[in-house]
């Protein structure tokens, strides 16, 4: 399985527009011991040729443009993007969908309740239905593999399965939408698993772990993990008023890595970073803490095989 990390930002991206945060006005002038990134995105493929996006980032034109694998191939208008598969419906992960509406043959996987968030409530997602079998969606239920084909029906030879990690929707769906959905489809993570066996976990935003999903994380061969806050109180500290980070659905780092210091399978992987988060820094304390924990923090641009 090829995968790249297309972006490894939280929303926002690094620097994030609006934010004048200590990390954010060094990288801008410079003087930041870390690098830019913008927002999480990762793609996978089987053959090199037909790639799947887990999620669609509003950063994705810059992101496929950084990134030849992706460029088209033959003919005036193709593309080697198969498919998306859709773990929600925040903002940050299906705004891409709508920069990828050019007519061009694409298999979204999703819930029953996430397409009908996008689909029946949000006229706008209409721009992927302009002409017959432009954007082929197929659902999934939670926790049952299923192949990612192409939009021909193609099998790639990838399964993925997933997991339900939180029960909260997107603010913009109204109580009545929410109250006629499955909570368990809120938020999920997922695991892929190639012909070979070896095995790729996302889990980019996690509230909290028990055993069943240790145990599951321990069965794969590469882990990209929630590493949006360091701390609980990140951003309280930061902005002087805010939400923890559990309250927003994060296990801050800081405890992920006593919760998981005992996984031993999984190259482990922090993604999905927000622009306060102190690891940013590669000249910091957190940041020399991950690495001697014996974790990675993502950049954008990363590649492997496994």
């Amino acid at each position: 399985m090829h995968v790249k990390i297309l972006g490894s930002a939280a929303g926002g991206a690094f620097p994030q527009w609006n934010c004048a945060c200590a990390n954010c006005r060094e990288v801008r002038a410079g003087t930041f011991h870390g690098k830019p990134r913008t927002q999480t995105q990762v793609a996978i493929s089987q053959d090199g040729g037909d790639w799947f996006l887990l999620g669609a980032s509003p950063d994705l034109r810059a992101q496929i443009e950084s990134t030849p694998e992706l460029h088209p191939r033959d003919g005036v208008r193709q593309s080697p993007i198969a498919g998306v598969v859709l773990g929600n419906a925040d903002l940050d992960h299906v705004l891409g969908l709508l920069l990828l509406r050019e007519l061009q043959p694409l298999r979204i996987y999703a819930t029953a309740s996430v397409r009908r968030i996008l689909c029946k409530d949000n006229s706008i997602f209409a721009m992927l239905q302009r002409v017959p079998n432009q954007a082929l969606w197929t659902d999934f239920t939670l926790g049952t593999k299923f192949q990612l084909c192409n939009p021909a029906g193609g099998n790639s030879g990838l399964r993925c399965q997933s997991c339900s990690l939180g029960t909260h929707y997107p603010a913009y769906v109204t109580p009545d939408r929410q109250s006629q959905l499955a909570l368990g489809e809120a938020s999920l993570g997922f695991a892929i698993e190639s012909p070979s066996g070896s095995r790729l976990a996302y889990m980019a935003a996690v509230p909290h772990l028990d055993d069943r999903l240790l145990q599951q994380l321990d069965t794969c061969d590469v882990l990209l993990f929630d590493g949006t806050f360091w701390s609980d109180d990140e951003l309280i500290r930061v902005q002087g008023g805010a939400q923890t980070a559990r309250q927003m659905g994060h296990i801050p780092v800081e405890s992920t890595l006593l919760m998981l210091a005992e996984l031993r399978r999984p190259r482990k992987i922090f993604l999905h970073i927000n622009n306060t988060n102190p690891m940013l820094n590669e000249a910091s304390p957190q940041y020399r803490r991950v690495r001697d924990a014996g974790w990675e923090i993502a950049e954008d641009g990363w590649q492997f095989d496994l």
